[in-house]
């Protein structure tokens, strides 16, 4: 995957593309039960992709009770782990053998670059699948320290029926964070992609059946929110949610399971996070490559970008020399082109709420330029209550805020409804650690931009997120329920009601 190919080459390979437009429930592809489809579009061209089948909720019933006949009579959930372990290996070597059509196929549906959709989302989503594979038979359960008369086990059991509900800015790569785990644990899933990037999770889907995931475990039902989320949300039978997306639609599934059966619901939502650099950060131009990093990464489209630099004002006019001279290396154009680094955002509507913060009285240091669905790295100067330094714009945005203290930077990182991510740049250890323990962020890196990695847990405080994490082992809590085994050794009967 490290060996990219020229524009033609990703053309030619797009052009040859068989797009799969259908539903896939019980191990096969079905249109929508009303026959109604949704058009898929190119975000950098604007032309339409495929017609999708538009699911609602008589497929998601359909779809939930052949994953509940799936589950309850132990297809998948009661086979053995290590034959689990082999289907999913299986399938992440399937993904490898048709990665870079699956890369052109995540390019064109949601802008992202080819560069990124290689050398990133391919590569990381066959490392997760393979990592929680190679789990499944290494995950031990508990004995309970007992009297000598009884023994206590603690086991874990798969939840049941999963919704696994997908954003559409990393589609890939967040199906792998929720299969992965979830289908380690013996679970039926069926994945919500978000309509405007479907086409990679219904591919996925067959990928998974020719690997041997049998049918009814693994279901992928295209659709809006209101005709497919709200009704998983919603089922009696569903057991649990895994939620990756907005704030706004995070509460809603939350009232959902509320309003139902009181499924279990993880939720992993928005950040407006924080870049602090102290004024002793050393090497101010590795600083900068990670900020920028940070903030362009996937155009912003990332629930973990620096979308906040926080800077000491000792150290801010060098460093914001070199922040806009790295970000000046971060071309834009063509998705399909390797040579750019910063793609289209994923939709019209989503690029007007992009654009709608760039000249809203903010001191544009760098870009601010936006045309036919491109957004160009750009870079505010913006007061602390601006609009930029509080709502989440999911752009390719950074706005800078000075400070004065340390104490100033750290108040002022937290002081956000969201605490996802967190970075803190400094040359002293003590103020490193210090910083570290106190921003209110799931994850905080030091010196560096990052999200850890496949062995680390990733979510969020606040309004990002609860409920469990997505990666490591911690993952397989989420799809997994704890049943402890009670077994009384005695003889004696007296004993025994003791």
């Amino acid at each position: 995957m490290s060996d990219l190919l020229t524009t033609e080459e990703y053309k030619a390979i797009a052009a040859g593309l068989s797009f799969p437009t259908q539903a896939f429930i019980d191990g096969r592809f079905r249109p929508a039960a009303s026959g109604r489809t949704f058009a898929s579009l190119n975000p950098a061209t604007g032309d339409t992709l495929a017609e999708i089948a538009a699911c609602d909720s008589r497929d998601v019933d359909f779809a939930v009770a052949k994953a509940r006949d799936a589950f309850e009579d132990g297809r998948w959930s009661r086979l053995h782990p290590g034959d689990r372990k082999a289907v999913l290996i299986r399938l992440a070597k399937l993904i490898k053998r048709n990665a870079r059509e699956l890369a052109v196929l995540e390019s064109l549906e949601s802008g992202k670059t080819i560069y990124d959709c290689e050398t990133v989302d391919l590569p990381e989503t066959i490392h997760c699948l393979t990592w929680h594979a190679e789990l499944i038979d290494k995950i031990y359960d508990q004995v309970a320290p007992a009297s000598d008369n009884h023994i206590a086990m603690v086991l874990r059991e798969p939840v049941g029926v999963v919704g696994l509900v997908l954003p559409w800015n990393f589609p890939l790569l967040m199906l792998a964070w929720k299969i992965g785990p979830a289908l380690a644990a013996g679970c039926s899933v069926i994945v919500k992609p978000a309509e405007e990037t479907s086409l990679t999770a219904l591919r996925v889907a067959e990928l998974a059946m020719e690997a041997g995931v049998p049918a009814g475990v693994f279901n992928v039902l295209p659709g809006s929110g209101p005709d497919v989320g709200e009704p998983l949300g919603r089922h009696m039978d569903v057991d649990a949610i895994s939620f990756t997306g907005s704030t706004e639609t995070g509460r809603r599934f939350l009232r959902y399971a509320a309003e139902s059966n009181l499924k279990e619901v993880t939720l992993e939502m928005g950040g407006k996070n924080p870049a602090v650099v102290l004024d002793d950060a050393e090497n101010l131009d590795r600083v900068a490559a990670h900020i920028v990093n940070g903030a362009f990464w996937n155009m912003g489209e990332n629930c973990s970008a620096s979308s906040r630099l926080i800077v000491q004002r000792g150290g801010k006019a060098a460093l914001l020399e070199r922040i806009i001279a790295h970000a000046r290396e971060w071309p834009m154009g063509d998705p399909l082109d390797p040579v750019n680094r910063v793609g289209a955002l994923v939709s019209k509507t989503h690029f007007d709420k992009v654009c709608g913060y760039l000249n809203d009285g903010a001191t544009i240091l760098l870009g601010g330029m936006a045309q036919d669905g491109f957004v160009a790295p750009t870079i505010l100067e913006v007061a602390a209550d601006a609009p930029q330094a509080r709502e989440e714009i999911f752009g390719p945005v950074l706005s800078v805020l000075t400070v004065d203290s340390f104490d100033e930077a750290i108040a002022l990182a937290n002081s956000t409804e969201y605490g996802l991510a967190a970075s803190i740049f400094t040359a002293n250890i003590k103020r490193a650690l210090r910083g570290a323990r106190a921003l209110r962020a799931g994850t905080v890196t030091v010196n560096s931009f990052g999200e850890g990695d496949i062995s680390t847990p990733f979510g969020g405080f606040k309004a990002s997120g609860f409920g469990g994490r997505d990666n490591g082992i911690h993952a397989h809590d989420q799809y997994t329920q704890l049943k402890t085994i009670w077994v009384d050794l005695s003889d004696d009967a007296d004993e025994a009601v003791e």
